[in-house]
């Protein structure tokens, strides 16, 4: 999946590898100044995260063995788009005792997947519902 021959040594990517940092709007890095934002040439979109961007920081972690902290990024690249509150609503499900049932974590799985594309943070809840299920975790703790 790497796109790009990155290792630690292009960590952080603002220093070391601006040429690949980009906002939203796709503006270049370089272009995001103090004299631009006076202008009004930068707005918040121009500062928000990017899936381009976390995917960058997974290809480093990969690139230096860190494969779990990769499938992070590469998960985290998927939310970005997702609205807030939707985002808050599979957080609340995944606290242990919060989801009524396995269904209810396969139900967002499947929304996330057809409606978002979020195919890998789909995976990422149905191996929850498992282990949620396996765990007793679907009943109240409280």
């Amino acid at each position: 999946m790497t796109r790009h021959n990155l290792t630690s040594k292009d960590y952080p990517l603002a220093e070391n590898r601006p040429d690949l940092v980009q906002g939203r709007r796709g503006k270049p890095l370089e272009a995001v100044t103090l004299a631009a934002l006076e202008r009004g040439d930068v707005v918040m979109e121009d500062l928000r995260i990017t899936s381009n961007a976390l995917e960058l920081q997974g290809d480093i972690a990969r690139a230096e063995g860190r494969d779990r902290l990769a499938d992070n990024f590469d998960r985290a690249s998927e939310l970005v788009d997702i609205p807030q509150d939707y985002l808050m609503r599979i957080y609340e499900l995944l606290r242990p005792g919060r989801a009524p049932d396995k269904g209810a974590l396969l139900d967002v799985a499947q929304d996330l997947r057809t409606t978002y594309g979020a195919a890998r943070m789909a995976d990422f809840l149905e191996e929850a519902a498992d282990v949620y299920a396996d765990r007793g975790l679907f009943t109240s703790r409280y």
